[in-house]
């Protein structure tokens, strides 16, 4: 398993110093009905807007 997941979306909740996630788990699914085939084909359903 990945040691440090980067992550640029400064407006998720688990945005964190050094564009670190800070999330204790991530869950990546496609964003189509196939298989993906690169990343603009995935989504990150572990993003949580900050409040």
């Amino acid at each position: 398993m990945a040691k440090d997941v980067m992550c640029e979306v400064n407006s998720c909740n688990y945005w964190g110093a050094g564009n670190k996630c800070t999330a204790s788990s991530i869950y990546v699914v496609n964003n189509r009905s196939q298989q993906a085939a690169n990343s603009a084909e995935t989504d990150c359903k572990t993003f949580e807007p900050k409040v």
